[in-house]
């Protein structure tokens, strides 16, 4: 059995590029079905104009391993995470 304050220390990593993604904010759960539907990340470091941390939307089947430290998982959205604003003000 895993439990969510298990999972919630783990870094969340992308096969991908290696990126660590940030970690588990919240989880998204099929009341009907009672599944697992997605997992939300917080963005961490990165910060939107108003302050709050941009969201990262990770669909359940996108998770490839849970691992003992890191969970590895299927993400291509680079291009949805928006710069914080000192990255901004530099381009």
């Amino acid at each position: 059995m895993l439990k969510i304050s298990d999972i919630q220390s783990k870094d969340i990593v992308s096969l991908s590029d290696g990126r660590l993604l940030g970690h588990i904010s919240d989880i998204d759960i099929n009341l009907e079905t009672g599944r697992v539907e997605a997992v939300i990340l917080g963005g961490g470091r990165m910060m939107n104009l108003f302050g709050k941390e941009d969201e990262i939307i990770i669909p359940w089947k996108n998770i490839v391993k849970i691992g003992s430290d890191v969970i590895l998982v299927r993400y291509q959205g680079s291009g949805q995470l928006q710069a914080s604003t000192d990255e901004k003000e530099e381009n």
